[in-house]
């Protein structure tokens, strides 16, 4: 019900306010909660509460659309398992001309409310990484007339680090996760600045795949961020358990557990191409974490993946959608293509640092051919290429000139596709990947949309 009211927000052109009300009924059922749910987003359709299936309690909700004249009430029953007489319409209120839109929805469960408002907050913390600017959420708590006991809270997408109403999804989505990882999964009220003193701790990449518009689909989308931070030992928050990684997964601006077809694509990446070994990917209650072999103490990664609908669409509540699988690794993999090139040395493959673990003695060989040739065009040639002056040239120059450029152009060539023994003519040395091709035909789903192997 709140990630319904929250879309409504989000699609509309206007600032909109979402509410979330908590309040403990009374003394003698301290166990019943009364939520208010409500939002100045567009008019719900009645089809959202069709399909869905609580087995609690009844609940009430009014609704009203900006071109109505009225406010419609209904009265659901959720243990109805007859749909048509589940929902029954209530006597209406008039407008008196007034002009607006929105939804509210009262219903009473059966929860602590110190554990539902838990449960609240991280869902809203969750939200705020998806950026909407133009969505305010307010959360309110009530002990029941208890003195002292309220608990209010504001969330607010571009109280930290601002983005334009323009951005697109998947810069609001880079800058939400940013967020996110400097207030420490948006605990705190604004980034530590213990551990994150500037923006330089942070290494950035994300990548966009989509599904062509069809008959069949309104068009899918998948954006992947991922951020890679440093953190000092020294630092107060610094966490221990660095090497595993929560994935947060949103499906149609809506934080929701990951799919199993998601997990398959996690687990099939080609992680070593980045430098990375994944040693198990564990979920629990909705939390999914990837841990990994090799990372050192003070790094930590964290990727959140979104898939939505091009244009919006209701989902009636249980529908299936398309398997996503070959999304997730095309934009995971451009995702990680962008923080190599962005960060030149870093997520080298296993195979590049091999290489590069030779480059100081080839340097040091050719240093030596250069400065022993007794040919002064030879060396006048080399100098240049090297982009040296030939006056007072000393051993240690030459050599340190020859080990970048080496090392530069593997890193510039790793991870690019062998697609050829021609294409691979660059490569300082020859990849065994070339002798032994080893490509696989994956198993798709029905439906799903089919890349090229060569996409990957």
């Amino acid at each position: 019900l709140i990630s319904a009211a929250f879309q409504r927000c989000r699609v509309s052109e206007d600032l909109c306010r979402l509410s979330v009300v908590l309040k403990r009924s009374s003394d003698s059922d301290p166990s019943t909660v009364r939520v208010s749910i409500s939002d100045t987003g567009i008019g719900t359709s009645l089809e959202e509460f069709q399909g869905l299936k609580f087995s609690r309690e009844v609940f009430d909700a009014e609704k009203w659309d900006i071109g109505d004249d009225e406010i419609y009430h209904y009265h659901l029953n959720l243990r109805e398992s007859n749909s048509v007489r589940r929902l029954t319409r209530l006597p209406s209120n008039p407008k008196n001309g007034a002009k607006f839109s929105g939804t509210e929805i009262y219903l009473s469960i059966s929860e602590s409310i110190d554990v539902f408002l838990a449960e609240v907050i991280r869902f809203f913390q969750k939200i705020l990484v998806l950026k909407i600017p133009n969505v305010a959420i307010e959360l309110v708590a009530e002990e029941g007339g208890v003195p002292g006991s309220q608990y209010r809270k504001v969330f607010l997408a571009n109280e930290c680090n601002p983005v334009p109403f323009s951005a697109s999804n998947v810069e609001r989505l880079k800058s939400g996760l940013e967020d996110y990882v400097m207030k420490h999964g948006n605990s705190l009220h604004r980034k530590c600045d213990s551990c994150f003193p500037n923006w330089e701790h942070l290494k950035v990449g994300s990548g966009r795949a989509c599904c062509a518009e069809s008959h069949r689909s309104a068009g899918l989308l998948m954006e992947v961020v991922i951020i890679v931070s440093e953190i000092s030992e020294t630092s107060p928050c610094f966490r221990s358990s660095s090497a595993e990684t929560e994935v947060l997964y949103f499906k149609d601006f809506s934080p929701c557990p990951i799919t199993q077809s998601s997990l398959t694509a996690l687990t099939n990446i080609d992680w070593k191409s980045y430098g990375l070994v994944l040693k198990s990917i564990a979920v629990q209650g909705g939390y999914t974490a990837l841990e990994w072999e090799n990372l050192p103490p003070n790094i930590h990664f964290d990727m959140v993946l979104h898939c939505y609908h091009k244009q919006y669409q209701f989902t009636p509540p249980g529908q299936k959608t398309r398997s996503n699988r070959n999304l997730i690794k095309k934009a995971a993999k451009l995702a990680l293509d962008d923080l190599k090139e962005k960060h030149a040395g870093a997520f080298l493959s296993a195979h590049a640092l091999k290489i590069c673990s030779y480059a100081p003695d080839l340097a040091r060989t050719i240093a030596g051919l250069i400065l022993s040739s007794n040919d002064s065009e030879f060396q006048e040639e080399c100098f240049s290429i090297l982009g040296l002056q030939s006056q007072n040239i000393r051993n240690e120059i030459v050599e340190d000139s020859i080990q970048q450029k080496i090392i530069s152009v593997i890193q510039m060539n790793d991870g690019k596709p062998l697609r050829s023994k021609e294409a691979a003519s660059s490569f300082l040395f020859e990849d065994e990947r070339l002798q032994e091709p080893n490509i696989q035909e994956e198993d798709y789903d029905a439906g799903e949309h089919v890349f090229s192997s060569l996409d990957f």
